[in-house]
């Protein structure tokens, strides 16, 4: 017979936004009756794998087990989610057992698609395509790049929104041509961004520096431009543009695939149009179910879907959940902050900070760090701080610069 479990609140989600909100929540009720459904063994700092592509990074520092970050005091379903029934407030797990909540937080994060685009999943690793989006290829992507020779050709694509972290295809970009204009070959190799988008970052007031390095690394832009088929052992990939479908050997391809709702929350009553949870933006609530909250890249709220966003939406979360568990309504808010440090060079990034609409949203004076111009102070930040304050502060509930705040007129 399936078990049936119990708990106060339910996390689906061992991510980082699952694991802040459980700290988040026993900051503020240390004995709350919590669980968190998380299948994964260990659980990984994503934003690094970036670095570890530039070689600046060495890709064991980017992860940990998933008993080292789980907050103690939690009770760890170690399965995965299959289905919600919020109407009986349940959630199905793998093994046919359902766990009964008072509140639930969906936080599984977003699904990479890679069978999306044509003959990708068969070549990926080897005859030089490669993707940052993945634990085990970020070595790859660093491998390739240190081998590129003058007269060859390297491509870098990004799908269609909604993707997490917009800003990576293009990090990776920057970071593989910073290094061959410190080999001297940066001349004699061809670079090509195929972004889907028609714009290069959706944020206006970054696109100045950004297209300042476009020019600097002569790297072809070609908006527009999706990615649909990839022919690892011909060295070809295929791209759908206004004018029909073009063809482009390389010899080095960095792929962002496409990326969508997990199944599970797509396919379940709590899915907006998109597949992912139908939250309210603000209140971070679901606009059916009172008692669901939702947070980080499985979440509808039209923010970029970065960890830093999910750094700000967890406490908001953690109180709202408590105002709901107490017959009480939200009262905090989140504004829809994400950061996006974009690596530019070996040493300095554009540090983009922006809410809702694209407004700017910086954490530091103007005097003290420009985002909109890249420095070296925000290469500190990026390489040194924020892995710090990811595994010591966000995932253990202190909300250094992400205390939640009131409510927001709508």
């Amino acid at each position: 017979m399936p078990t049936t479990h119990s708990h106060t609140v339910v996390i689906v989600g061992g991510g980082a936004g699952g694991i802040a909100t459980a700290s988040s929540l026993l900051k503020r009720q240390p004995r709350l009756d919590i669980a968190v459904i998380e299948p994964a063994d260990t659980h990984a700092y994503q934003p690094g794998w970036t670095m570890v592509g530039g070689g600046i990074f060495e890709p064991e520092d980017t992860v940990r087990s998933m008993s080292r970050v789980m907050p103690s005091g939690v009770t760890w379903l170690k399965t995965a989610a299959m289905a919600f029934n919020p109407d009986n407030n349940e959630v199905t797990l793998e093994d046919g057992s359902t766990v009964r909540y008072e509140a639930l937080v969906v936080a599984p994060g977003i699904r990479l698609a890679w069978e999306k685009i044509e003959g990708l999943e068969a070549t990926l690793g080897k005859n030089g395509v490669t993707s940052n989006y993945r634990y085990d290829l970020a070595p790859y992507t660093w491998q390739l790049v240190q081998g590129m020779k003058p007269d060859s050709r390297a491509l870098f694509t990004q799908p269609p929104m909604p993707i997490k972290c917009a800003g990576a295809p293009q990090k990776a970009m920057y970071l593989s041509s910073d290094y061959w204009t410190r080999k001297g070959i940066i001349d004699e190799i061809e670079i090509e961004f195929h972004n889907a988008g028609g714009v290069l970052f959706g944020v206006a007031d970054y696109v100045p520096a950004l297209m300042s390095y476009v020019e600097k690394y002569g790297i072809h832009l070609n908006l527009g431009s999706t990615l649909k088929a990839v022919d690892g052992p011909g060295r070809e990939a295929v791209f759908a543009t206004e004018d029909g479908e073009v063809t482009r050997a390389f010899d080095m391809i960095h792929v962002v695939p496409p990326q969508v709702a997990p199944k599970f929350l797509a396919d379940s009553p709590l899915a907006a149009e998109s597949g992912f949870t139908d939250l309210d933006q603000h209140t971070l609530q679901h606009v059916r179910y009172p008692n669901v909250f939702g947070l980080g890249d499985g979440g509808s709220t039209p923010n970029a879907k970065t960890a830093a966003a999910a750094r700000k939406q967890a406490p908001v979360v953690a109180v709202n959940v408590l105002q709901q568990l107490a017959g009480k309504g939200p009262k905090a808010g989140y504004d829809g902050y994400g950061s996006c440090p974009l690596t530019v060079e070996r040493g300095k990034i554009v540090l983009a900070e922006f809410g809702y609409g694209g407004k700017l949203m910086p954490s530091f004076p103007e005097w003290l760090i420009d985002g909109t111009k890249p420095a070296r102070l925000s290469w500190m930040l990026k390489a040194d701080a924020l892995p710090w304050i990811y595994w010591n502060g966000m995932l253990k509930g202190r909300e250094w610069l992400a205390g939640p705040g009131g409510l927001i007129a709508q």
